[in-house]
C-alpha cells in the first residue's frame, strides 16, 4: 500500500469533498479534487454508498487503489472505533452505533486499518499546521468564526477539538459572542436595521458608526475570549479560520491591542487553505 499518496475527505453535513494528497511534498493533486451534495437524511446504504463513490472518482482520477484514507467527520463520533454517534444533530442519524470504517472498508475492498477518521473541527487546524498558515509553528491554537464558533489545539504534534463553543464567556456561552448571529443581532439591536451578512455589515463600515463600533467590540471581545481561554496554553500562534476571517481588517488590530494590553503578543495568522484545510488536515493524520 503506497504510503506517501493518502485520500482525504471532508465530510460535512450536505457533502462530502475528497482528493489525493502527497504527504512528502504537502501537495494535493488538483486534478483528483471531488465534491458530492449529499442528503444526510439517508439511509444507511446510500449514504455509505455516496462516499464510497466520491472517493473511488477521487481514486480513479489519480489512477491509484489501495492507499489509505483520511477523513474528517463532525462529531459526535467514535474516532478510534470508526462508529458514528450522531443523534438529534439533524444529520446522519441513520449512521447512529454504525461501524462506519467497516462498511468503507468492506465497499472498497480495503483493510479497515487504512481508514482514520479525525474530528472536522481538529482537521481544520491540522491541515493548516501540516501545509498552510501554521506551517511555521509547533504550538498552536485555532479558532474557525462562522455561524457558529469551531475550536482546535495543536499542542503535542497533532490537532484535537477544543469544544470551547459552550465555554462559560461572559454572561452566556463563548458562542453567543464569537460568532455571526452576534455581529448580525448587535448591530440589528443597535441601529434598527437587519444586516445579511456579515460581508454585508463590513460593507457599512466606511458610512456607518454602528457598524464599525460593532466589529470593533466583536475583536476585543475576541482578544478577551484569547486570554480566558486559549492563553495558558503557551502556543506560538493562533490560526483563525472561517466566513469571519475574511472581516480581520476591521476586527482585529482591536484583538491586537487588548492582548499587548495584557502584556502578550501573539501572532495571528488567517487560514490560507479554505475549504481544503480540512482534506489535508485528514490526509496529515495518516502519519
Amino acid at each position: 500500500m503506497n504510503n506517501t499518496i493518502v485520500v482525504g475527505c471532508d465530510i460535512g453535513g450536505s457533502h462530502i469533498s475528497t482528493a489525493l494528497v502527497n504527504l512528502e511534498s504537502k501537495k494535493m493533486f488538483e486534478d483528483t479534487f471531488e465534491r458530492q451534495i449529499i442528503n444526510s437524511h439517508d439511509t444507511v446504504p446510500v449514504i455509505i454508498q455516496s462516499w464510497v463513490n466520491c472517493i473511488q472518482s477521487s481514486l480513479n482520477k489519480g489512477n491509484v487503489d489501495k492507499v489509505k484514507i483520511g477523513i474528517a467527520i463532525p462529531g459526535p463520533f467514535d474516532y478510534e472505533e470508526g462508529i458514528s454517534l450522531m443523534k438529534g444533530q439533524n444529520k446522519y442519524e441513520a449512521l447512529y452505533g454504525i461501524d462506519v470504517r467497516s462498511l468503507l472498508a468492506n465497499q472498497l475492498a480495503i483493510e479497515p486499518t487504512a481508514i482514520k477518521f479525525i474530528n472536522d473541527a481538529a482537521s481544520f487546524l491540522q491541515g493548516e499546521m501540516f501545509a498552510g498558515a501554521g506551517a511555521t509553528f509547533k504550538k498552536a491554537v485555532g479558532l474557525t468564526l462562522g455561524t457558529g464558533l469551531g475550536s482546535a489545539l495543536f499542542l503535542n504534534g497533532k490537532a484535537e477539538d477544543g469544544d470551547l463553543w459552550c465555554a462559560p464567556f461572559k454572561s452566556g456561552i463563548a458562542e453567543d459572542y464569537l460568532s455571526g448571529r452576534w455581529l448580525k443581532d448587535t448591530y440589528s439591536d443597535r441601529s434598527g436595521k437587519q444586516v445579511e451578512s456579515v460581508k454585508a455589515l463590513c460593507e457599512l463600515v466606511p458610512t456607518d458608526e454602528i457598524a464599525s463600533d460593532t466589529l470593533k467590540e466583536f475583536g476585543e471581545t475576541l482578544g478577551e475570549f484569547i486570554m480566558e481561554h486559549l492563553i495558558h496554553h503557551k502556543p506560538e500562534g493562533l490560526i483563525i479560520g472561517g466566513n469571519i476571517a475574511k472581516a480581520h481588517p476591521f476586527f482585529l488590530a482591536h484583538t491586537h491591542r487588548i492582548l499587548a494590553e495584557q502584556g502578550y503578543a501573539l501572532p495571528i495568522e488567517i487560514a490560507v487553505l479554505g475549504e481544503m484545510a480540512a482534506i489535508y488536515g485528514a490526509a496529515d493524520a495518516l502519519k
